[in-house]
Order: structure tokens, then C-alpha cells, then sequence
């Protein structure tokens, strides 16, 4: 899964009033993250779901009773298309873009019930935040259930030149994420999150490169990954 694959605007909502350059960045999406899931899906023969619309009208993987589901304001930076939002157009955007996306999620982990099965969501994070280096190259996330990560971690420190982030630089919260509690924890689904750092996957070849490293260490622990399942 790609939660936060896109920083497309529907066109009625006219760039939520902000310029192309701040779309551009990470209030918008995780830029180069659907780059390496494409070809992670493909080097594994593995369906992909990408969300098709920027987090800034609705996160797809935000609760939506909390503030970040339809922000305000994002890294010190007003969204005037989200102030004051009517509920009405809340209900709206959450019918037309967080439930088809979910809803396709829940559509195909149903339909592979009956297969052994892995969740991995992809994300990318920025080098610094509030001024603060961020060392990891890769982080691998976990919620509730770290089986998976515990089994993931280990390969990647071994493949990756550089430091590997456990449940760095995030880790996953029931209370402000959505898709792996939601989809995965709740199935008993083994599941784990990849924070990749946006410097490194700026261009195509670089996405390449880590979704090739990625997909060499799931291998290694596939088949005891897939004997965890609940």
C-alpha cells in the first residue's frame, strides 16, 4: 500500500489556495514513495493500492476524528482550503476519497482470506524536522503487533550502508494511523511500515535501488513471515 502516493487536488478545490511549490513538498504527499512501491510490487508480483489524492484534502491514513485527517495547517503552513471546513464537505471528501481507497484495501485483503498474506505500507520521510537531522536512510515501523518488523529489521541493517531506523523516525499509533490497524493489525495480518528518506529516492534509479533492497530482505524472512499470521 501507498497511503500517501499522490499530491493530486480535485480541480474544484483550486489547490486548496496554495502554490505549486508547497504542493510539491511533504505537506502534500511522501514524494518518491510510490516510486519505490511500484517497483517493489512489481520485483514481488504483489498487488499494489496507491491513494490517488494529495493528505492535504483527506489523509487516508488518519482516523477522522483526528485533526490530521483534513489539516489546517501543515509544517507551520495555513491550508485556507481547510479552514473552517463545513461538515457537510468533510463527509464528502471522506465518501469520494478515504472510503474508496479503504474500502479497496478491505475489498482485496478479504478476497485473499483465505491465502497467507503480508501487509507493507511505503512511505518516505524528510532529512530534517524542526531543524533536527533525521539519520535514518530507511525506518521500519511497527504498531501493536512487531512480529513482522522484528523479522524485517534485522535483514535491513545487514543490506543497508547506513543507519536503519526501528520505529524511526515514526512509529504506528491506533489513534493517528489507519490503514495497518485497521486493515492489517485487525485481520492479524503481519504487517510493517517503510519510512524510506526522501533524499534518497529522488529519482528513479534510486527507487529502484531500494526497492530491489527491500525486496531482498522480505525474501529472506518470507517464509517465517507468513507463519506469524494470527
Amino acid at each position: 500500500m501507498c497511503d500517501h502516493a499522490s499530491n493530486r487536488i480535485p480541480v474544484s478545490l483550486a489547490n486548496l489556495g496554495l502554490s505549486s511549490c508547497q504542493l510539491e513538498g511533504h505537506i502534500a504527499w511522501d514524494p518518491g514513495a510510490a516510486r519505490v512501491a511500484e517497483k517493489l510490487s512489481n520485483l514481488l508480483d504483489a498487488p499494489l493500492l496507491l491513494s490517488n489524492y494529495s493528505r492535504l484534502v483527506i489523509d487516508c491514513n488518519r482516523p477522522f476524528h483526528v485533526p490530521s485527517s483534513i489539516p489546517e495547517q501543515s509544517a507551520d503552513i495555513d491550508i485556507p482550503g481547510n479552514q473552517n471546513l463545513q461538515a457537510v464537505y468533510r463527509q464528502q471528501r471522506q465518501k469520494e476519497i478515504f472510503e474508496p481507497y479503504q474500502q479497496a484495501i478491505s475489498a482485496l485483503l478479504e478476497n485473499r482470506s483465505k491465502q497467507k498474506t503480508l501487509l507493507i505500507s511505503v512511505h518516505s520521510f524528510t532529512k530534517s524536522l524542526n531543524n533536527e537531522l533525521r539519520p535514518w536512510l530507511i525506518g521500519v515501523c511497527s504498531g501493536k503487533d512487531s512480529r513482522f518488523a522484528n523479522l524485517l529489521l534485522p535483514q535491513l541493517k545487514q543490506l543497508v550502508k547506513g543507519p536503519v531506523g526501528d520505529n524511526q523516525p515514526y512509529f504506528i499509533d491506533n489513534e493517528t494511523d489507519y490503514t495497518i490497524p485497521a486493515q492489517g493489525e485487525s485481520r492479524g495480518i503481519p504487517s510493517v511500515m517503510l519510512e524510506i528518506r526522501q533524499d534518497g529516492i529522488v529519482t528513479q534509479e534510486q527507487a529502484n535501488f531500494w526497492a530491489k533492497l527491500i525486496a531482498k530482505g522480505y525474501l529472506a524472512v518470507l517464509e517465517k513471515a507468513l507463519s506469524l499470521r494470527l
